[in-house]
């Protein structure tokens, strides 16, 4: 196909959806891709999660080189773990492609009940976090709508890293009081946080976002969904639209089909944003969400694993399906960008993109 000229740049096709209208084109918006952009930049996997200036710098190169939208990311999907003062180990050797907990900050319902809130300004990742963003929102490219990225949502998976997973979902189970209170920990924690980003950087090209793999069918039932994860999703959601904010972007990660009505329960702004894995159809996505924008959801093992031309192919079908989605939608792997995919399998995202993404 002839390739089109665009009409918009990446930050205008988002506008045009979170006004509820439709853009020129789908925009290709990846949940994240700083471990891949790092790579890509010949830098380490480590980079991305301890050199705020070298992982910014790489973000920006390889959305520019690729035609994505930029929305820099830092941070890692143990969050909570080194805050609330566990341990993690850095990614190193040729596998490792994110930071692993060496020490759970709660081992033993005790150490629970002695655990305090820690200093949002102090704990972790969080110094390393607030540099990143500080030099993030020093400019806004004309392909980033948002620079500064704000952990929302993501209370239930907090939780579990701050106890370890197989630790918290027994006491699910067997102590809820104690589950309860991580929960409630983890929820003050999160909401101190937001008001900390608000402070600093106020409202405008903050986005907040969360994401929530602990908390799928493949880990806890509906059941445990309805119980401990949906009451404290409502609590920050809700806290953090209060502050200002209009949008939340959710990132439902891996098998939540049957979570969906209580996911749909939850305020996520004017419109939210919902992202999913590819164990999510993007219709079914779409009837629980009919006035959110939909991002989503090749399977990253395609992009990890296939060639170019099964890339794609597959990115072409997730496009078709997307453009029928009524609250708009972007394109997206199903989850991070594989760290370590060929660049021609993401190329092959962005021809599809620029060949099937068009808007009549």
């Amino acid at each position: 196909m002839a390739k089109k000229k665009g009409r918009m740049t990446d930050s205008e096709r988002v506008e045009v959806l979170l006004q509820r209208e439709r853009p020129d084109r789908v925009p290709f918006w990846p949940f994240s891709a700083k471990g891949f952009s790092v790579i890509y930049a010949k830098g380490s996997v480590a980079d991305a999660y301890n050199k705020p200036e070298v992982c910014l710098a790489a973000q920006r190169k390889a959305s520019q080189d690729f035609g994505w939208v930029s929305t820099p990311t830092f941070g890692y999907a143990a969050y909570g773990a080194w805050e609330f003062g566990g341990e993690i180990n850095w990614p190193t050797g040729e596998f490792a492609q994110a930071p692993t907990v060496a020490r759970h900050a709660a081992e033993t319902a005790d150490d629970v009940l002695n655990l305090k809130v820690p200093d949002v300004k102090t704990a972790g990742i969080l110094p390393l976090r607030m540099e990143f963003y500080k030099l993030a929102c020093r400019e806004r490219p004309d392909n980033e709508p948002f620079s500064v990225d704000l952990t929302a949502g993501s209370v239930f998976t907090t939780a579990a890293n701050i106890a370890g997973v197989e630790r918290f979902a027994r006491w699910l189970i067997k102590e809820p009081d104690i589950a309860h209170r991580v929960l409630r920990l983890a929820t003050d924690y999160l909401i101190d946080q937001a008001r900390y980003w608000r402070d600093t950087f106020g409202i405008d090209g903050v986005l907040p976002r969360g994401f929530e793999p602990t908390a799928s069918n493949q880990m806890i039932s509906p059941k445990h969904f309805e119980e401990y994860v949906l009451p404290y999703l409502q609590e920050v959601h809700q806290e953090i639209l209060g502050m200002g904010y209009r949008h939340i972007f959710e990132h439902i990660c891996g098998e939540h089909n049957e979570n969906l009505p209580y996911w749909s329960l939850a305020p996520f702004g004017d419109p939210g944003i919902i992202s999913i894995g590819h164990e999510i159809e993007l219709e079914t996505a779409a009837r629980y969400f009919p006035n959110d924008i939909i991002l989503g959801n090749l399977n990253p093992s395609i992009i990890q694993v296939g060639t170019p031309d099964d890339v794609y192919k597959a990115t072409a079908k997730v496009i078709e399906q997307g453009k029928k989605c009524p609250g708009g939608f972007a394109f997206s792997p199903g989850c991070e960008m594989p760290p370590k995919s060929d660049p021609e399998c993401v190329r092959a995202m962005s021809r599809a993109i620029e060949d099937f993404g068009w808007y009549e």
